[in-house]
């Protein structure tokens, strides 16, 4: 076969599939959306800093439920708090679904609880929710591991004597570290250069997620496997993380307890022999490894991101800072470990944390949701295998339920005497079926880390507040804060 005739078929397979698009639309009654070009969709349109920006323009057009096609995929953008709210919470069944990811498919090899859909999902959620509260979630056991690595922190830091420093790695080992409690039931030293290895994997496999290498993975992943480039890097990184985790389990059999769980390894080695001879078990060594990798996954970088956005928020605006010093003076004061039962006392600490999330809108697309079969929403149908992105940016900026969503407002979260207020489009941790399973942990986190720094220092850099710009430096799967070397005077 010629050249000329290899570029005529394949110019005629394009056309066919651009046709095929084309029928499925008109047959399905899809939501409307911009046209889609053959084999890239809409892909030219977006802008690749920060695209979920481009779904909001487009929304503008078409309405808050729309089509896009990313390359091949086909998806439903759900844009503004009524639309996400309407699909995650009252047809909360039919949006249940989650997406196969592909860079995250790679990663946990399809097992674990975060890509799973149907009786694996439902298992594995329903154990990790439980074994969760075992261990304190949003109760007292939990909170003592938290406080304990305040202490720690609050250390390391005071070792710097008030020059200046970069809070990132520090702050990711010391939420990270809660994790590692959770689920290998230890903690380990900062300085540990094994644990350091771990932390900058973590790192640097969401700064490739968010980069267009990332993206192109997840819409091309077939053609990204077979080129080269920094995927296979990252790649070979998370199988050492794998490795790591892999190293734990069979400590955690030679010392095991029956009577006596110590932590989420414990407990899913307990269920899965206790359903040993059960041959549709999820209860296995895959669905282990890949569970204990979303955990620590999720529960690192996204948490010690938002804490250290807020540094910068107290950086740009110490009347805040000082404001919220002064609350936590009058209730907790100087010296005993703040705790949950405070924050009732605490309205405008708790209100500018919850600003922190909104502001910082650390996952603007939420994860993918899929279509695992035909779903009938708002006089549209979204046909089978198609994703559906809730943007939350959306939820947590809609000028319809914030008085001044674009700046950053505690008042948002108070009411006229002061009191904290909640507001129903607050959704950082989505909601529904898929709403993230550690979402007390971290408010947990947020809560004590917080109040703990701002008990023992002041914030500040060299240059001033004006030099802090709260506009992320990485937009796209997620927001990540910029960096500073930051100044933690003791008080």
């Amino acid at each position: 076969m010629d050249f000329t005739t290899t570029v005529v078929l394949a110019g005629l397979i394009v056309a066919l599939l651009w046709v095929l698009t084309v029928k499925s639309r008109r047959r399905y009654n899809l939501p409307p959306g911009p046209v889609a070009l053959p084999l890239i969709g809409n892909l030219p349109q977006l802008d690749k800093n920060a695209p979920f920006k481009s779904f909001l323009k487009f929304s503008e057009t078409y309405g808050p439920v729309m089509t896009l096609h990313l390359g091949w995929q086909r998806m439903v953008v759900l844009v503004g708090y009524d639309a996400v709210k309407e699909a995650l919470v009252d047809q909360a069944d039919d949006f249940g679904g989650r997406g196969p990811l592909p860079f995250l498919i790679r990663v946990t090899r399809g097992y674990g609880l975060g890509m799973s859909n149907g009786e694996r999902w439902r298992q594995l959620r329903r154990f990790t929710l439980s074994t969760l509260r075992d261990f304190g979630m949003g109760r007292k056991g939990m909170e003592e591991w938290i406080q304990e690595e305040s202490q720690h922190l609050r250390g390391r830091i005071d070792s710097f004597k008030a020059a200046p420093f970069d809070p990132t790695f520090l702050l990711n080992g010391t939420v990270s570290n809660v994790i590692c409690c959770m689920v290998f039931g230890q903690r380990f030293s900062y300085e540990d250069k094994q644990f350091q290895q771990l932390l900058n994997i973590m790192s640097e496999m969401l700064k490739f997620e968010n980069s267009p290498l990332g993206q192109m993975y997840n819409i091309f992943p077939w053609l990204m496997e077979r080129l080269p480039g920094h995927q296979h890097y990252i790649f070979a990184q998370i199988e050492e993380l794998r490795e790591f985790i892999e190293t734990k389990i069979p400590e955690h059999k030679e010392t095991l307890d029956p009577g006596s769980p110590r932590d989420f390894i414990d407990s899913f080695l307990l269920r899965s022999e206790q359903e040993k001879n059960n041959p549709t078990t999820e209860f296995h060594h895959d669905n282990l490894v890949s569970t204990v990798m979303n955990l620590l996954l999720a529960g690192t970088e996204t948490t010690s991101s938002t804490i250290r956005y807020a540094v910068s928020v107290f950086i740009k605006y110490p009347n805040i800072q000082e404001k919220m010093q002064q609350e936590i003076d009058g209730v907790v004061g100087k010296d005993r470990c703040p705790k949950m039962e405070d924050r009732k006392s605490l309205p405008f600490t708790d209100a500018v944390i919850h600003e922190v999330q909104r502001f910082l809108d650390i996952v603007p697309f939420s994860l993918p949701h899929y279509a695992l079969t035909d779903i009938s929403f708002r006089g549209y149908t979204i046909p089978k295998d198609t994703a559906i992105i809730p943007l939350l940016h959306s939820v947590l900026k809609d000028e319809k339920q914030w008085a001044s969503p674009w700046t950053f407002n505690p008042q948002h979260f108070l009411d006229h005497d002061g009191n904290f207020k909640k507001n129903p489009a607050f959704l950082p941790f989505a909601a529904g079926r898929r709403a993230c399973v550690g979402e007390s942990l971290a408010r947990m986190e947020l809560f004590i880390f917080v109040v703990s720094l701002l008990q023992r220092f002041t914030f500040s850099v060299a240059d001033g507040p004006d030099s802090i710009n709260l506009v992320p430096e990485f937009s796209s799967f997620t927001n990540l804060p910029r960096r500073y070397k930051v100044i933690a005077a003791p008080r």
